[in-house]
């Protein structure tokens, strides 16, 4: 099931990179699910981890992931999805807020894989190219991306025993200080 998500995914995101980098955009999920499968070796949870972007990002549906894998993977990639249509803060404040709500830890081991490999990379390019980073994003105010890593931070204490969250804590402060 986990090679059947990761050609899924590669095939999916053939041909992206990471924004503004030349890095292959795979690389991103298949670091979530590396993540995902240290924390909980549960092959739902990786193959959401593998797949969390698909839908956001691809042509692919929620339907489609449900046929191809099981309903728990879909719900659980559906569950890390943004709504487009609505503004960065909007979408970023949704997340926050639903991840602090949800009690379902699954969900938020997903959610981490997924925010644990995105603030490697800004930390590592961070480091490279300091304040010139933020000009990649849509949002390029360096404190509002701080005021979304500090709430997922905040939403996702619940699994603040894992050395993975202790790894995302340090990296958000790193890059954003306290």
């Amino acid at each position: 099931m986990i090679s059947k998500a990761i050609s899924l995914a590669n095939i999916a995101h053939a041909g992206q990179k990471r924004k503004g980098t030349n890095i292959p955009y795979i690389l991103h999920p298949l670091e979530a699910g590396i993540i995902v499968s240290q924390m909980k070796y549960d092959e739902d949870l990786i193959c959401a981890a593998i797949l969390h972007d698909v839908v956001e990002e691809t042509y692919l549906s929620y339907e489609s992931i449900e046929e191809m894998f099981n309903g728990r993977v879909s719900s659980l990639v559906k569950a890390q999805s943004e709504d487009k249509t609505k503004s960065w803060h909007e979408r970023k404040a949704h997340t926050v807020e639903f991840l602090k709500s949800t009690a379902d830890k699954d969900i938020k081991i997903v959610a981490l894989g997924d925010k644990l490999s995105n603030i490697r990379a800004l930390h590592r390019d961070y480091l490279k190219i300091g304040d010139e980073l933020w000009g990649r994003f849509n949002v390029t105010d360096k404190g509002e991306q701080g005021w979304y890593y500090r709430g997922l931070v905040e939403a996702l204490n619940s699994l603040s025993e894992s050395p993975e969250f202790v790894e995302f804590e340090h990296l958000v402060r790193e890059v954003f200080g306290k």
